[in-house]
């Protein structure tokens, strides 16, 4: 039985309040019975009557069947291991997928094991070089293993169910499963990624750290092997099936997969600069006196400028911390970051600008991806370093630079170069942000206070390309499967886990004899 609309107020969120009212619709005591949340989200349309909902399932006492039932996949044999190229959800759920199928895949990572990898980011963090092969965009987990772990999405599919399952298995909290906006934290994936792969080895997998894919050898049009390069020194593995979840700042890769002959095209992207308010003042905007009962608050917004460009809030980050997510170097990323906990003092999102091939310098495949490095560059030269251009928003509309924090201090780190964000940011782009803030104003009171502080660039929001595959999700070149949000088909940690499935699921069928 399924009972919903059962609504709280937050300060009486209590797991005996929701009994007590779970009894009353049952209009009988709950000690026949059991019950697990469906879902639990809240209303926050009216601030002064703040709600939280439940939706939940009630079962006799003893019969509650498992939260995810088994997912099916097919099993099969090969002669030649399929190769995984990255570790972020994509090539983690994609490569689990195989090993479940029995087909022992080994999966090729440019950067290291979780572990190592936090300490190579901490000492950039700290102050210390960039190391282009593991960084906040490469290395175990992929991107997402310093953000805020997001599991929204928009997509509707049945392996998204799995995706929780899984999580959960490798320990992500239960809460996943049934919160509107479910989120992880950066401390809880970190060892949850770990537990995937080493469960992905112990059925048959294979990880490849420090190696990255330096070349592929195609032959009949179709893939026959692949070069990879680990501490400078360059081997062949046979390989007739290869999965490319690079995630979307592989970028060397990228021209060298084009000059192999892949097809590939331009795709709509977004550039920006992530914004931070105290998390108090968000907190009261969205939850009037009710935010001292509720976790952090979020938000999302979106608006269209006089011409007609989309403008939005992307990855809020509640409590969270806007880090340096740079890949190359002499070169400035900002992304944002948060803990499970969400205990931080700022709220910090993207502010971000729809870029359409239209605002590229020309019409070559990977023309996006030189105007996010043009950008990234220009931030560098005009901070004389690993700063961040940053600018209050205050300043920004009266057009004059920043010489200082207000009442926000930024988080980046390790720190900021105060002044203008048009030293790297395209005109349009500012423009853009400057007439949609006191949109986003009165949307939520304070959004566009003065010292709030944006820091600039927020340019890996999204691939900038689509390497192109058919139905079968292949290439034009046999056997390659381009996958998740690098090769233009996700757009996030539950999309690009689940596509990661659907090409580990395309890559068994291409095997099974019909």
């Amino acid at each position: 039985m399924i009972i919903d609309n059962i609504k709280i107020s937050p300060e009486k969120d209590t797991k005996d309040t929701l009994d007590r009212a779970i009894e009353k619709r049952l209009n009988q005591k709950l000690s026949g019975f059991e019950y697990r949340i469906k879902k639990r989200s809240i209303d926050a349309r009216r601030k002064d009557a703040v709600t939280v909902l439940y939706t939940v399932e009630v079962f006799p006492k003893g019969t509650m069947p498992q939260r995810f039932p088994d997912y099916f996949i097919k099993t099969a044999e090969v002669q030649v291991r399929p190769v995984v190229v990255g570790s972020g959800p994509a090539g983690m759920l994609c490569a689990l997928t195989l090993a479940k199928a029995g087909l022992r895949p080994i999966v090729i990572e440019r950067g290291l094991p979780v572990d190592e990898r936090i300490r190579c980011v901490d000492n950039y963090f700290a102050g210390g070089k960039l190391n282009p092969e593991c960084n906040v965009q490469f290395g175990e987990g992929g991107a997402g293993t310093f953000s805020d772990g997001k599991l929204t999405t928009g997509i509707k599919d049945k392996r998204i169910a799995c995706v929780y399952d899984e999580f959960i298995k490798a320990g992500a909290p239960e809460e996943i499963a049934y919160q509107s906006k479910p989120h992880i934290g950066t401390d809880i994936l970190r060892p949850m990624v770990a537990n995937i792969r080493k469960k992905i080895e112990r059925l048959g997998g294979e990880y490849l750290f420090s190696t990255r894919l330096d070349d592929i050898v195609i032959k009949n049009g179709a893939v026959s092997s692949v070069i990879v390069n680990k501490n400078g020194i360059s081997r062949e593995l046979e390989c007739d099936r290869l999965i490319l979840a690079l995630g979307h700042s592989a970028r060397d890769t990228f021209y060298m997969l084009y000059n192999r002959g892949l097809k590939m095209e331009q795709k709509a992207f977004s550039i920006g600069a992530r914004i931070e308010h105290s998390q108090e003042m968000i907190n009261r905007a969205q939850y009037g006196r009710f935010s001292q009962y509720l976790a952090a608050a979020d938000y999302k917004l979106a608006v269209k400028t006089a011409d007609g460009r989309g403008v939005y809030t992307f990855c809020m980050c509640p409590g969270g911390y806007v880090v340096a997510a740079a890949s190359e170097p002499d070169s400035i990323v900002t992304n944002g970051m948060s803990l499970f906990a969400r205990k931080g003092e700022n709220a910090n999102s993207a502010v971000l600008v729809g870029i359409t091939p239209e605002d590229f310098a020309g019409d070559h495949p990977l023309a996006g991806i030189e105007l996010q490095r043009d950008i990234e560059r220009a931030a560098y030269a005009a901070s004389g370093g690993n700063l961040a251009p940053a600018q209050l928003v205050g300043d920004l509309l009266r057009s004059k630079p920043s010489t200082s924090a207000g009442s926000v201090v930024p988080t980046y780190r390790p720190g900021v170069k105060w002044g203008s964000i048009d030293c790297c940011l395209p005109d349009y782009i500012v423009r853009a942000i400057a007439e949609a803030l006191p949109m986003f104003g009165k949307k939520i009171k304070g959004f566009d206070s003065c010292d709030a502080v944006l820091t600039a660039p927020e340019s890996r929001s999204s691939s900038p390309i689509r390497i192109k595959r058919d139905d079968t999700l292949q290439s034009n070149i046999r056997g390659i499967f381009p996958c998740g949000e690098g090769a233009g088909y996700a757009g996030g940690i539950m999309s690009a886990a689940v596509d990661g499935i659907r090409c580990a699921e395309a890559l068994i069928d291409s095997l099974v004899i019909r």
